[in-house]
């Protein structure tokens, strides 16, 4: 029995956002998404380098086991790819992306994940969530520490933990599932995910015969919630080729991936777009056509202006420009002491009150608290989060992140330990249960021996074949 996917791929930018950092890929072999990070210089170019390194495998015949070599290598050396041209460019310093890839091979697929794009599969009328998204928000539901209603809600969910941004060690989790014909399968960025209710896509992905009009209406539901991230929606139903081909098997494209140069005004995809551009056109060329007429007329009519009203406008404009200037610069200071980030202090995690900036002489920002964990202690990618600080609602919200941190640092120095590089550390650690000693008097009690090792890597491999039920 032949196997493939009968698939499509939509992409917008969003409400917000000037420029798509996601790239999406649909092909009868291969779905894939990436969504990128590192703002307009580098988000769109890691999505876009990423999944250019998989789409040649669309086609392609391999049993499973080749598949899930391949497809790791190929995700491994695009990051490597990712590295260097960080490196050649500082401007791209920094960049990252998250990635899924949904690779057939004869009648198993090999999905890859990494970051928190998430996949979800639809069989029996029942859509299930196939990923475990690495992020500090799924680590705290984890923990006991919220519930999954609550971290859809919380202000950090886009804080990720893993994510591929050209550092060595960086792989995907990778599950081998049974490609079963009826299954629809979807990938997509957070800019639906975390716009639009669960149950609200479970119903239009159990609703919509049609992958394309399925994903298409998925994209329209997170704009109509207002998403001011970008949103990329891929769909691949998986069909028997016997009973009939896919009714195209031309690859769709979208998204940073679909630009043909950088920095260009997107070409209008919609027929609402179309219309709107053409509107700008025409607005421009009858604004050329009467420009001469127009400065005729006004030449003609105007009268001239009393010099004294012109000056006391002037005065009474600059009196007001001060009052606002006085009263905004008032206002946006009293904002500023409201907000929290955690950053670095003198090379220590710290918990700062107010915005990482300065105006003038004057630092909006000042250490409310600090912490012992030593940012070399920390992996590179929670290092370079930190240098731009990392904004949190709440003081109680940078206290967490400050004890995850702790653990993250502890996890890094027992790797080290071992004689690992900090990169390669599992991103799941449990702490050993504390083993009561004697300690002086008015000291804590239970706290671990200082010989025993903070934490201990959990046996998570990062790859394994377990058919879905």
């Amino acid at each position: 029995m032949g196997i493939a996917f009968h698939f499509a791929a939509r992409s917008d930018v969003g409400m917000v956002r000037s420029n798509n950092e996601d790239s999406g890929y649909a092909g009868p072999h291969l779905l894939a998404m990436a969504d990128g990070m590192g703002g307009h210089a580098g988000g769109d170019v890691a999505s876009s380098t990423i999944l250019g390194a998989l789409v040649g495998l669309d086609g392609e015949s391999f049993t499973g086991v080749d598949a899930t070599q391949i497809l790791l290598r190929r995700i491994t050396s695009a990051n490597r790819d990712l590295g260097q041209l960080a490196q050649d460019d500082p401007d791209l310093d920094g960049m990252g992306t998250t990635l899924i890839a949904i690779l057939r091979a004869r009648d198993k697929l090999i999905l890859a994940h990494i970051g928190d794009s998430r996949a979800y599969v639809v069989r029996g009328g029942e859509v299930s969530q196939i990923t475990k998204d690495h992020s500090f928000v799924q680590s705290l539901v984890d923990e006991g520490r919220l519930t999954s209603e609550e971290a859809s809600t919380h202000p950090q969910r886009s804080l990720v933990t893993r994510v591929l941004t050209g550092t060595d060690g960086e792989e995907p989790d990778v599950v081998v599932r049974q490609a079963i014909v009826g299954d629809r399968y979807l990938i997509c960025s957070d800019g639906l995910s975390d716009y639009v209710a669960r149950d609200t896509i479970d119903e239009v992905l159990t609703s919509e015969s049609k992958p394309g009009d399925c994903a298409e209406r998925l994209v329209q539901l997170a704009l109509r919630a207002g998403a001011p991230d970008n949103v990329t929606v891929v769909i691949g139903d998986v069909v028997d080729l016997t009973k009939g081909p896919v009714p195209s098997d031309a690859p769709q494209i979208v998204g940073a991936a679909a630009a043909i140069r950088r920095h260009t005004r997107p070409i209008p995809v919609t027929p609402a777009e179309k219309a709107a551009a053409l509107s700008q056109e025409a607005s421009r060329a009858a604004g050329h056509d009467s420009a001469d007429h127009d400065e005729m007329h006004h030449l003609a009519d105007e009268a001239p202006r009393s010099r004294a009203a012109s000056i006391a406008r002037a005065i009474g404009a600059t009196l007001l420009a001060a009052i606002i200037l006085v009263a905004g610069g008032y206002a946006a200071w009293s904002w500023s002491q409201s907000q929290f980030y955690v950053g670095v202090d003198d090379g220590r995690v710290a918990v700062f009150r107010g915005v990482d900036q300065t105006l003038g002489p004057v630092e909006l920002s000042k250490p409310e608290s600090s912490s012992d964990i030593d940012i070399d202690d920390l992996p590179d990618f929670y290092r370079g989060q930190l240098d731009r600080g990392i904004t949190m609602e709440t003081q109680s919200d940078a206290a967490a992140l400050v004890r995850n941190l702790e653990v993250q640092a502890a996890a890094c120095r027992y790797a080290k330990s071992q004689g690992r590089d900090c990169a390669t550390v599992p991103s799941t650690w449990t702490t050993p249960t504390p083993t009561p000693t004697p300690t002086p008097s008015g000291s804590p009690t239970g706290s671990p021996s200082p010989s025993a090792p903070a934490v201990a890597p959990s046996a998570t491999p990062n790859a394994s074949a377990s058919p879905a039920a």
